[in-house]
């Protein structure tokens, strides 16, 4: 089994540059529910870059994204791996991503920080992979 993070892009910060922002202002102004917007934001940061992973274990590919996204795809079954950029929702935390095609029309778009090794290990199993990166 072999777990990769994913690779995290600096735009995440301006997601939380409002919040964060609000947070500062209401600490200035003497509000205790400042330091609060701090601390959630901080931990809301952790928890997104720790629990965004790819797992490959056996023939499965594992995508795991906080408690929102844990797909198992058959690694035996992705037909295609291309780069892309697309802004679509995904459990990728940088726009530097691989779209997977897998079955006959599923793709998932994902962003592994390692991504080489992460394709040669794809690769390993599943050589009839078509890459385009």
């Amino acid at each position: 089994m072999k777990i990769y993070k994913s690779k995290i892009d600096w735009w995440l910060g301006l997601v939380l540059l409002y919040p964060i922002f609000r947070s500062v202002v209401s600490i200035i102004e003497g509000e205790w529910i400042g330091y609060l917007g701090i601390i959630l934001c901080t931990l809301f940061i952790v928890f997104i870059s720790k629990s965004t992973r790819y797992i490959i274990a056996e023939n499965q590919l594992i995508v795991k994204c906080m408690f929102i996204v844990n797909d198992k795809i058959e690694i035996s079954k992705i037909r295609k791996i291309e780069k892309t950029n697309s802004i679509l929702s995904s459990p990728a935390l940088s726009l530097d991503r691989i779209a997977i095609k897998f079955n006959k029309f599923d793709e998932i778009y994902i962003s592994p920080k390692e991504r080489q090794n992460f394709l040669n290990d794809l690769l390993a199993i599943n050589p009839d992979i078509e890459v385009k990166v």
